[in-house]
């Protein structure tokens, strides 16, 4: 006797595999610029750009080490520029941020409204608004050339995305455990220190992910600030190799954009899953 509910199953079975073959499809789509980029960053430099495909005829490994010491320091040295800018960045957010979260999530001040709502507005403001006043500010400093510009921001609470962020994660956080902690004979700094932070791990995970993305990939703000070569981040470095006056070595170019990405793809799979439950734990909020 034959199942009446075999054509339903076979028919999910049938929608199913036919959704998960369009999502493959439209993957491989996405993802081609980027295979692309790093097959030919193992081409010939007059290869590159007559053969879009992805299949190899020989592999050109010297565009890595050509690429390394291409430019006046070897790569690594921007690497190098590029790591002390974000660990730098990464300390601001989490201190600035995080102090000034438990501020609008926490405590009682004249304006408090007024203030957030200010915050919120200026996640809204284009950075290309406020660059020219920024840089006649820090020009005047005598701050240019150097990562001031980029760094001391972030220790003044200036990304209003994590604030918000670790506001809407305080908030979901029960008002009792503060009760307890002041009965204790706590105050703010110590129920901040003790209490909240060890359980905004989260919010906190998912700063230092997007902080380490957002500035690794940042072009605009380090091109205006960083002059000197020997100051160069790995943005900078790799537009060094477009030159309009002589030949460009794209395959250096690419081989060293390999590079560059390595440490984008391993910081997200390394954090992905508190980047996710740190989302996941705020959004609702």
């Amino acid at each position: 006797m034959t199942d009446p509910r075999r054509p339903l199953h076979l028919g999910h079975a049938v929608r199913t595999a036919l959704k998960h073959a369009g999502l493959i499809a439209l993957a491989l789509v996405m993802l081609y610029p980027v295979l692309w980029m790093v097959v030919s960053s193992l081409r010939p430099n007059n290869e590159i750009f007559r053969r879009p495909g992805l299949v190899l005829d020989s592999l050109q490994t010297q565009n890595y080490t050509e690429g390394w010491n291409a430019l006046t320091a070897p790569f690594g040295h921007y690497l190098l520029n590029s790591a002390i800018l974000v660990l730098a960045c990464i300390i601001g957010n989490l201190v600035s941020c995080s102090m000034a979260a438990y501020a609008f999530a926490r405590l009682d001040f004249t304006g408090k409204r007024l203030w957030f709502a200010i915050m919120l507005g200026t996640i809204m403001l284009p950075i290309h608004v406020i660059i020219v006043p920024q840089y006649i500010l820090f020009s005047q400093l005598d701050w240019v050339n150097t990562f001031l510009p980029l760094v001391v921001p972030k220790f003044l609470a200036t990304d209003a995305f994590f604030v918000f962020l670790m506001v809407q994660f305080i908030r979901g956080l029960p008002r009792e455990l503060d009760e307890a902690a002041r009965i204790d004979g706590c105050g703010h700094p110590r129920i901040f220190v003790r209490i909240i932070l060890p359980l905004m791990l989260p919010a906190l995970a998912t700063t230092v992910i997007f902080t380490f993305i957002w500035t690794w990939n940042d072009f605009f703000s380090q091109l205006i600030y960083l002059t000197d070569p020997e100051m160069y981040t790995v943005p900078v470095a790799l537009r060094s190799f477009v030159d309009s006056t002589v030949a460009t070595s794209w395959g250096s170019m690419f081989a060293m954009s390999v590079v560059s990405l390595a440490p984008v793809f391993l910081a997200f799979l390394v954090g992905q899953r508190y980047l996710i439950r740190g989302i996941a734990t705020t959004g609702g909020k």
